[in-house]
């Protein structure tokens, strides 16, 4: 079966509103068997309108990345992230 990937470009205007997304899910994450393998550090954009953090997060499935979004938990911690910025989430199925 082919892993998931959930991929996110995310500009944060308000990082102390942030923070408290950033706390809670790890929890989400951890119980759907995600792997984070990249998160903010030094990127270089190649091309079209980037943003500031990027983060790649490998799940065991397509299905478990789109379980793990609509979660209680995810959700709740989504809810926390609102007005920290804006963010582009992507969930595709690997090869």
């Amino acid at each position: 079966m082919p892993k998931g990937y959930w991929i996110a470009h995310v500009t944060v205007s308000d990082p102390e509103q942030y923070k408290l997304y950033a706390v809670e899910a790890p929890e989400a994450f951890k119980k759907y068997g995600a792997s984070i393998l990249a998160r903010g550090g030094a990127f270089q954009q190649m091309e079209g309108e980037g943003r500031p953090r990027n983060v790649v997060i490998e799940f065991p499935s397509l299905q478990a990345a789109i379980d793990c979004y609509n979660s209680p938990e995810y959700q709740n911690a989504k809810a926390k992230r609102a007005g920290a910025g804006v963010a582009e989430i992507v969930l595709v199925e690997g090869v």
